[in-house]
């Protein structure tokens, strides 16, 4: 396992979606988790919901991953520009365009208004993208 140089500034990554309450929030919590500290994480949203997605917090849960005490966050110009990448989750948000930063868009299904059942795939998939997505930051050369 490789770790950055004292020298080295970690990736960043920002995980964009309208409300900020589901699908950003689970992908942030597991770059968090599988990251473990090497890669800064943030997350927004273009229209930030008053909370986290009841559904996302059980399915996440049930991987042992606790988002209660997480809030949604309004999208701002820094948080792009302090962001190495920027993956928006397929709902079409316009995020500001900087030179030098990697945009993504992961097309996930939207789980508002979807019960645990309907959201445990989309957490799978998107479990299964950010580990991909960590081996990329951390062992690409």
């Amino acid at each position: 396992m490789s770790t950055p140089k004292a020298t080295e500034t970690k990736p960043s990554v920002l995980f964009v979606c309208v409300h900020n309450a589901g699908r950003s929030q689970m992908a942030a919590a597991y770059l968090r988790t599988l990251g473990k500290g090497r890669i800064e994480v943030r997350s927004a949203g273009s229209a930030p919901a008053d909370s986290v997605n009841p559904a996302a917090v059980e399915a996440m849960a049930e991987d042992g991953i606790d988002m209660s005490a997480e809030l949604p966050k309004v999208l701002t110009t820094e948080a792009v520009q302090a962001s190495d990448v920027v993956i928006t989750m397929g709902c079409g948000d316009a995020c500001p365009i900087f030179p030098g930063k990697r945009y993504e868009d992961w097309k996930l299904e939207d789980p508002a208004g979807r019960g645990v059942e309907a959201v445990r795939p989309i957490r799978d998939e998107i479990k299964a993208r950010i580990s991909a997505l960590i081996e990329d930051l951390l062992h690409a050369k």
